[in-house]
């Protein structure tokens, strides 16, 4: 990941609301949830890249954002700066995404990448991911959760990436794969999936990037099969 290297030199900006102590969401409200001009008026999920219609602007502003927060302190990151590193303006991100807080649980919320990644049965589910992850990583010029991993060691707002993912992530996995030491099982593929993200991002341009998703399956599913199954 690149940083912007912009100065937070404000905490409060057009559409952001005070982080108030921790001051983020933490209940089971969604999310993606928007009201007065944000993008649920229109029907589009602000959680869900593949919702993105080129040119909307809305994936820059995504990738910007998960940048910021997961690289600095909830405090320290504003609209503008979130802004200047999408290239589009502040009142565009209010306008999608309505509010800083509405924004930072948004790129907290790995629901819509879990629903791809598990949309297959115990059976097929190890090629399916691999094939899905570098399909959602190829389609939105961003993996769809590595960021959980900037937010390790920091305790501030940013433990709220980890609580998610664990949620949605990892205990969802648990419940799919069932049996025996389910729970153990669905963290080291979570970690493997992590390390098939981190190792594409790490050596690109490479292999990786030139081979198929196809390819990419054929290597890395059988193993991560092998924890599905539990054998």
């Amino acid at each position: 990941m690149t940083t912007t290297g912009r100065a937070a030199d404000e905490t409060t900006d057009p559409g952001e609301e005070s982080p108030g102590g921790r001051g983020v969401e933490r209940g089971t409200e969604s999310a993606a949830e928007t009201s007065n001009g944000a993008e649920k008026s229109n029907g589009a999920d602000p959680a869900d890249d593949s919702a993105a219609d080129p040119g909307t602007g809305r994936l820059a502003i995504l990738r910007a954002a998960r940048r910021a927060f997961t690289q600095r302190p909830y405090a320290e990151v504003t609209m503008r700066g979130i802004a200047a590193d999408a290239g589009v303006s502040a009142s565009l991100i209010v306008k999608r995404f309505g509010t800083k807080e509405r924004l930072f649980n948004t790129v907290a919320d790995f629901g819509p990448a879990a629903d791809r990644l598990f949309a297959a049965p115990p059976a097929d589910l190890g090629r399916h991911l691999v094939l899905t992850m570098v399909r959602l990583r190829r389609e939105n010029h961003s993996d769809p959760l590595l960021r959980v991993v900037f937010s390790l060691g920091n305790m501030d707002e940013r433990t709220l990436l980890r609580e998610r993912f664990r949620e949605q992530v990892t205990a969802r996995l648990a419940g799919l794969i069932g049996g025996e030491q389910c729970e153990l099982r669905a963290e080291l593929i979570t970690g493997q999936l992590l390390g098939l993200g981190a190792t594409l991002s790490l050596h690109r341009p490479g292999a990786g990037e030139r081979a198929t998703p196809e390819q990419l399956a054929d290597l890395y599913a059988p193993a991560l099969q092998r924890l599905i199954t539990g054998h």
